[in-house]
C-alpha cells in the first residue's frame, strides 16, 4: 500500500469549523467520495450499544502531532454512546514496532492522556532523538510522570507484543493508507486525502457515528 502522512497546512486546519455530535444538522457525505465503506467489516472492540471510533496514528508523523490538539478537543465532546480508541500504525519511520510498544505500554500504565502530547512535542518540536528501544527507555527514565522500571517491564511484555500484533492486523483490515485516519464501527474509513483536510475528517466521522447509531 502507498503509505502517507497527510499534510495539515494552513489551508487544511482552521478554515472549517470542527463538527461536534451536538450539531443540529449534519452535512451529507458520500461513500466512495468522502469516505470508504469497507467491503468486509473490520473487528470492533467496543461494548454493546457503543459505536467504536478508531484513530490510526504514528508518533513519527508530524501531521499527527499537529492534529493532536484538535483531536483532543473533539474527543471531549463525543457522546457517551461512542467508544474512542487510538491505534498506532506499523508504518511511518524505521522504528515503528518500538513506537507501537511505546503507545501500548503507556496505555497499560494509564498514562496515554498525560503523555501523548508530550511525546509528540519531544519528537517534533524539541527534535529529541527518541528512536528505537534504547532511546525510548532512556527518554522514559527522565520523565517524572513515569515509573521507568515498570515501563521497561511492560515495554518488553507479551501482552504489549500481542496488542501490537492486533493493531497491525486492524490497520490492514481497515486498509489504512495514511495517517492520521479514522475507522468507524468496523464499517467505514476516512482520511485526509479522501476528506480534503482533517477538519472535514472530523465532520465526516461525526456523520458516520450518527449513521452507525441508526443501526
Amino acid at each position: 500500500m502507498n503509505r502517507r502522512d497527510f499534510s495539515l497546512a494552513a489551508t487544511s486546519l482552521g478554515l472549517l469549523p470542527l463538527a461536534s455530535p451536538s450539531h443540529a444538522q449534519a452535512p451529507m457525505f458520500a461513500a466512495g467520495k468522502d469516505y470508504i465503506k469497507l467491503g468486509k467489516p473490520a473487528p470492533v472492540d467496543s461494548p454493546a450499544g457503543k459505536v467504536e471510533v478508531v484513530e490510526f496514528f504514528s508518533y513519527n508523523c508530524p501531521h499527527c502531532a499537529q492534529f493532536e490538539p484538535d483531536l483532543e478537543k473533539w474527543v471531549k465532546k463525543l457522546p457517551p454512546q461512542v467508544a474512542f480508541r487510538r491505534v498506532p500504525v506499523a508504518f511511518v519511520g524505521n522504528d515503528v514496532e518500538s513506537k507501537q510498544r511505546l503507545y501500548y505500554t503507556l496505555e497499560a500504565m494509564g498514562k496515554v492522556d498525560e503523555m501523548q502530547m508530550k511525546i509528540f512535542d519531544a519528537l517534533h518540536r524539541q527534535r529529541q532523538p527518541v528512536m528505537g528501544d534504547d532511546a525510548i527507555l532512556a527518554w522514559v527514565a527522565k520523565q517524572p510522570e513515569l515509573d521507568a522500571k515498570k515501563f521497561a517491564e511492560m515495554f518488553k511484555s507479551f501482552s504489549v507484543a500481542g496488542k501490537v500484533k492486533r493493531a497491525t492486523q486492524l490497520q490492514n483490515e481497515y486498509q489504512v493508507t495514511g495517517v492520521p485516519a479514522f475507522g468507524v464501527a468496523g464499517r467505514w474509513y476516512v482520511d485526509g486525502e479522501l476528506a480534503g483536510n482533517m477538519a472535514r475528517v472530523l465532520q465526516i466521522t461525526d456523520y458516520l457515528v450518527a449513521e452507525a447509531r441508526k443501526g
